[in-house]
Order: C-alpha cells, then structure tokens, then sequence
C-alpha cells in the first residue's frame, strides 16, 4: 500500500517537471523570434534614413513604432499649440463682433480682427500642417516647430493690437482713464484758481496809475493855492449838523470814487440841496479830497470833508481795533507773510488786505459819537452807484431797529456760519448759525436807538475778545453782524444790488430796478479788471470835464 502510494507521487513529479521544461522553451523561442523581428524592422527602417552618401538624415523624424506614438511626447504639444491657436481666433473674432457693435468710427478696427481670426484659421489648414491633426499620422517635429513659431508669431501680433484697441472696448479702464484725467485737471484747476485769486487780490490793491495822477495834481493845486481851499477858521454850515436834511456818511481815500457816490446821488435826488455828504479821509488825502468838492456845485448839495484824525476820540485807548493794530501779532500776520506761502492760504487770503488796517474801514461803528446832533444817517461805501433818490429811506418805519440792510442769504448761503467760528463756545452760545447775513455797503443807521441799545459798547466787548482773531477772521462784515445781530431791519432787495465786482450774471433789468447798485468784489469799476457789462454803470459818473481828469487820462 505504503510502495504504490510512493510510485504515485514519483509519476507526478515527474509530469510538473516536464510541463515546466516545456512552458520555459517555448517562452524561448517566442523572445528569440520576437527579437529577430524588431532588430530587421529596424535595420530596414534605419537604412532608409541613409542617403546616398552614407550621411544619416531626419534626426528630427526619427519614426517610431506603432506602440510609441500611443504615448508620442509631442502630442500634448500639439494640442496646446492647437488650443493657443483657437482662443486667440475666437478671441480676435469676439473683438472684432464687438468693435461692430460699438459702431466704432475706424472700420479699420474690425477689419483688423477680422483678418487675425482668418489668418489662425488659413494656417491651422494648411496642406504642410494638417497631417499633423491625423489621427493615426507621425508627427514630424521639424513641422510641428515651425507650425509652433508662426502661430507664436500671430498671437503676438494679435495681443498688440487688442493691447492697443483694449481702451476703446474696456469700459473700467476707459473710466479708469478718464478718473485720471478728471483728478489731473482738478489739480491744475485748483491752482489756476489760487494762483488767479492771488493775481486777482494785487489787482484790487493796486491803484492805477491815472486815479494817482490825479490824486497828485489835486494835492499839487490845493498846496499852491491854500486860501481857496482852506476851511479853518470858517463857522460850521448849519446844514452839516440839521437833523431835518438828509445826511450821507462817506469813508475813503479814493477821491473818483467819492465823488461819484455823490455825484451820482445828487443827480438822482429831487431835492439836491437838503442832502448833507459827510466825507471822511485820511491826512494824506485830505488835500486832494477837498479840492475835488470844491471844483464843482453838486446840484447845491451839502458836503463836508474831513480827516479821520479829526475826531480826537478815535485813539488807541478807545477803539480796540487801533490797540490791536499796534501789537506784534497783528503786524507779523500782514508784513511777515512770505510770496510763496501767499497763494497757499486761499481762504483767509482777502482778509490780508491792507484795507483791514485801516481805520477808514471801522468808523462805520463810531457814527453816533461822529455825529451826535443827528438822528439818522445813511452810509455808503465808496464802491455804489446810487441810481433813484433815496429820501424814501427815511420815510422807513425801522420798528425801534437800529439798522436798516438788505439781506444777502439764499439757501444755505450767507448765514451767520460763515462768517464766524461756531466752534467757539461763546459764539455757539449767543448766535443762531442758520441766522440771515446782510449787506454792508448801503445801511440806514437809527442813530438815536443805536445809543439807546449801546451798540458801541456792543461792538467794542466782541471786537477785545477776538484779539487773537479766534471769533472771526478780520473785516467789519463779522463784528457788524454780532453787533446789530437782533437790531437789523431788513429792507426791500431792490434798495441794493450787490455783486457788480464779482458777479457777471447778474441781470440787467434787477440792476436797472435797484436803488444802488454796489461793486462789491476785486473788480472794481476803477480798475482794468473790472466787468465790461457793468462799468459804464460807474464812468457815467465820472466828471471826465475836469481838467485834473482829462491831464492824467483817467479811464483810458
């Protein structure tokens, strides 16, 4: 039992080890045959590769075989270049749809991206090229490279073009662009505009040359012939002090304006002779002012001239702003300041001018103690034209009011905000921001409530606390509107028509319908600059008869 059970295993043994031998041989012969082939396949392909003259050709075609180009390394190549070559057609084409619908001015636009998106298409269907896309083609390297530099050459070209037509299409950066633009010129408009303000505000501090001239020939004729023009020692006119007439108040040193605000007034009164102009200078005017009231009748109006230095009382122990016009600081913010800094503080830059530290501009708050036998006064600026009689002023009710003005403000314009520093706790705490502002140039004064409501007083308590111009920048505009601040009577607009120095729209039929028209502004009537429209308004006033005028060619 135990023989025949080993005879079986020696017999199977055996047939594993015949069955291996036999797999093993034929997996032999089937390498062997296999290497046989591949060696003469390539020896034949390699020989065709050899020309004529021994020399080895196409290294850059090297052919491979059936399995190799499944996985060929040039194939993902191709197909990008294929891709790069495709969006860029479709790219120009969408370029080119669109140009049309912009409805460019320049065809030459589309046509452009036309021919790009037909010049990809007319090189990816080249005969040369086209075998490359076979699918069971051999891609030839040689081919493929020159495919790939023509179609790099053609997307170069077509990024420059959409490059330099993109602005035209790309609305964020057109208004990219055009912000830029926007931003530049608001540069330069902002300093044109400090730079005109600038030039502007010398123009207005400027005296021409002529209104000088005259100045000094009316000085020349009052020094060689004194006795006509001397008035000391003559009694007072009582007219000058006749609370019945119907007196002016002038402050100025420019004689052709003084004269033509009372030039103009007394050929529009009814009754010139009961109109009194009291006008006020400095010394060194005096002369040339009181020859020019001499020259001529006025219509038998009344008029005195005078200097501010003959009102005693007008001293620095008196008036706080002749106190604070001697201090260091007051004196450094005007003579210190440096050209290049000048065009820098636009917003304070009018309130440099010298005007401000003269007196002349303050006596418009002593006129009470100036004239203390009067009632009533109207006072002027030297800058209006007065264009009716004004005697209905007096005929005004003025409810108890001290003051009598046209209101300026209109919308959020011209209110008490603007004038002053509501930031400041005593300003905040008296006045209404929202409050109307009024107009200084034409103001009829209740001289007897203005004592009554101590309005001087008023005026000098504001005018110490701002010593260190912390309530308000300089002018009399400001103290004026927190001194009659619940004492102004508001008057009917066409009284005064304010703006003829700044304003060029304003109308001519409100102009020819206002009482007094004032050139309020660096553009005064006496000055070059001054509004072409608006001027003869004032020079039809000017007494061109005069000698004086005519020598020194004023208004020429």
């Amino acid at each position: 039992m135990a023989n025949s059970q080993t005879k079986g295993n020696r017999s199977f043994s055996f047939s594993f080890r015949v069955l291996t031998s036999a797999i093993s041989i034929a997996l032999c012969i089937f390498f062997t045959f296999s290497f046989l082939f591949t060696t003469h396949h390539y020896h034949h392909r390699h020989n065709n590769n050899i020309g004529s003259d021994g020399v080895a050709r196409g290294f850059g075609s090297v052919t491979r075989s059936i399995l190799a180009l499944k996985t060929d390394p040039l194939k993902p190549r191709l197909d990008h270049i294929k891709k790069q070559a495709e969006d860029h057609r479709i790219l120009a084409l969408m370029y080119a749809s669109y140009a049309k619908k912009l409805k460019l001015e320049s065809s030459k636009v589309v046509r452009v991206f036309a021919e790009l998106s037909r010049d990809f298409s007319y090189l990816m269907n080249k005969p040369r090229y086209t075998s490359l896309f076979g699918s069971d083609g051999v891609i030839d390297e040689a081919v493929l490279r020159q495919l790939e530099k023509e179609i790099k050459e053609r997307i170069k070209t077509a990024r420059q073009v959409i490059g330099e037509a993109k602005e035209s299409f790309d609305n964020q950066l057109k208004i990219q662009k055009l912000k830029d633009t926007i931003f530049a010129v608001n540069e330069q408009l902002t300093k044109a505009k400090k730079q005109g303000a600038f030039s502007s505000l010398i123009a207005a501090k400027s005296i021409p040359k002529s209104l000088h001239c005259i100045s000094m020939r009316l000085m020349e004729e009052r020094i060689a012939h004194p006795e006509k023009y001397l008035d000391e020692g003559k009694p007072t006119s009582p007219e000058l002090e006749d609370p019945k007439l119907y007196h002016y108040a002038i402050f100025s040193d420019n004689v052709v304006a003084a004269s033509v605000v009372v030039n103009s007034a007394t050929k529009n009164a009814k009754e010139p002779w009961k109109h009194v102009f009291h006008v006020v200078t400095d010394k060194m005017n005096l002369g040339a002012m009181q020859v020019m009231f001499k020259l001529k009748d006025y219509n038998g109006a009344h008029i005195e001239v005078k200097a501010v230095e003959d009102y005693t009382f007008l001293n620095s122990s008196y008036v706080p702003v002749l106190r604070q016009l001697e201090s260091a600081n007051l004196q450094k913010f005007y003579f210190e300041n440096k050209l290049e800094n000048a065009t820098k503080d636009t917003t304070n830059m009018k309130f440099r001018n010298p005007k401000y530290l003269s007196i002349l501009n303050h006596l418009r708050f002593y006129l009470p103690e100036m004239y203390p036998k009067l009632h009533r006064i109207l006072f002027l600026d030297d800058d209006i034209v007065v264009q009716k009689d004004l005697t209905g002023l007096w005929k005004i009710d003025m409810d108890g009011k001290v003051n009598g003005a046209v209101e300026t403000c209109f919308g959020s314009f011209h209110r008490y905000a603007q004038y002053m520093n509501f930031s400041h706790p005593l300003i905040k705490a008296k006045f209404n921001p929202k409050a109307c502002a009024w107009a200084y140039g034409m103001n009829f004064f209740d001289l007897d409530a203005w004592r009554r409501e101590k309005c001087t007083e008023e005026y000098h308590y504001w005018q110490n606390l701002n010593e260190n111009r912390t309530l308000w920048k300089l002018g009399t505009l400001p103290p004026g509107l927190i001194t009659f601040y619940s004492t102004t009577k508001p008057l009917e607009k066409s009284w005064h028509v304010l703006g003829l120095g700044y304003n060029p729209s304003i109308s001519m039929e409100e102009i020819n319908n206002a009482a007094v028209v004032h050139f309020n502004g660096n553009m005064k009537p006496w000055l070059d600059i001054a509004m072409n429209q608006f001027k003869p308004l004032w020079t039809k006033f000017v007494d061109f008869e005069l000698e004086f005028v005519q020598s020194c060619n004023f208004g020429l």
